[in-house]
C-alpha cells in the first residue's frame, strides 16, 4: 500500500452535539486508519492544535485514548507516534481474534435471539452493499465490518469475548484497512463472512465456529503476506509498501 506523502489534510473540527474530546479523537483515530496520518509519523502537539482548533488539554485526552486503543505509543525523547505494528504484534492479533471469534460463533449459533440472528443477516447485507461500490473509500467498508462485529459481539452473550475483540478492535481495524485494499479481497471476505452468517442461520454451531475460524485465517495470510513485502526497522517495527 503507498502511502500519501502530501500532508495530512484537514483535521480541523466542527462544532456539533458530541463532547469535543469525542470528535478529535474520531478525526485522529480516522486520518490513522485511512494512513494520513502515517506509522511511525509524530504527533506534535503544536500542530494538532493548530490543525484541529481545540486546546492541549483536549489534545492531551486524546492522545491518551488514542494510546489506550493500541493507534499511538509514545516514545522517550520523541513523543507521541502512530503506532508500527511489529510482525510479532499483527502474529499475536490474529492468533487471539481466530481464537475468539470462533468461540464467538458458537456462541453466537448457540445463544442468540431470533432477532439477533435477523440483526446479524442485515449487517451481512450492508457489509455487500457497501463492498458493491468500487469507489467506496476504504473506511466505509471498515464502518460495515464494524456493525456487523457489534452485533456479532452483542450476539454471543459473552461479556469477557466481547472485552478481548473491543481491546483489539482499533489494531485489527488498522490490519483490516490495509487487508481490504488489496485487490479481490473484499468480495472474498465477503463470501467468507456468508458462510458465518449462513451456519448461524442453520444454528449450526460447529459450522459456524470453523467459518469464523477460516474467516480470520485467511485474513492473517493476506495480512502477512503484505508485511513481508514491506520494510521491517531493526526493532522489528513494519511499513508496508
Amino acid at each position: 500500500m503507498t502511502l500519501p506523502a502530501s500532508g495530512t489534510g484537514s483535521l480541523r473540527v466542527g462544532r456539533v452535539a458530541a463532547p469535543l474530546r469525542e470528535q478529535v479523537t474520531a478525526v485522529l483515530r480516522e486520518a490513522i486508519l485511512d494512513f494520513r496520518l502515517r506509522p511511525g509519523q509524530r504527533l506534535v502537539e503544536r500542530e494538532l492544535i493548530e490543525q484541529t482548533g481545540v486546546s492541549r488539554a483536549t489534545i492531551r485526552e486524546v492522545l491518551r485514548q488514542l494510546t489506550a486503543e493500541g493507534l499511538v505509543t509514545v516514545i522517550p525523547q520523541r513523543g507521541a507516534v502512530v503506532v508500527e505494528l511489529t510482525r510479532k504484534e499483527v502474529e499475536d492479533v490474529y492468533e487471539v481474534r481466530a481464537t475468539m471469534e470462533a468461540l464467538a460463533a458458537r456462541l453466537f449459533a448457540e445463544r442468540a435471539s431470533d432477532e439477533q440472528v435477523a440483526a446479524l443477516r442485515r449487517a451481512v447485507d450492508d457489509i455487500a452493499e457497501a463492498f458493491r461500490d468500487a469507489e467506496q473509500p476504504v473506511t466505509a467498508l471498515l464502518d460495515a465490518k464494524d456493525r456487523y462485529y457489534a452485533v456479532f459481539i452483542e450476539g454471543c452473550h459473552n461479556d469477557e469475548i466481547g472485552a478481548v475483540l473491543r481491546g483489539l478492535q482499533a489494531r485489527v481495524r488498522l490490519m483490516r484497512a490495509t487487508s481490504l485494499g488489496q485487490p479481490g479481497r473484499p468480495a472474498q471476505a465477503l463470501a467468507e463472512i456468508e458462510k458465518v452468517a449462513a451456519a448461524i442461520e442453520r444454528r449450526d454451531a460447529g459450522a459456524a465456529e470453523a467459518a469464523a475460524m477460516r474467516h480470520v485465517k485467511v485474513a492473517a495470510e493476506n495480512g502477512l503476506r503484505e508485511l513481508a513485502k514491506a520494510h521491517v526497522g531493526d526493532d522489528g517495527s513494519v511499513t508496508l509498501p
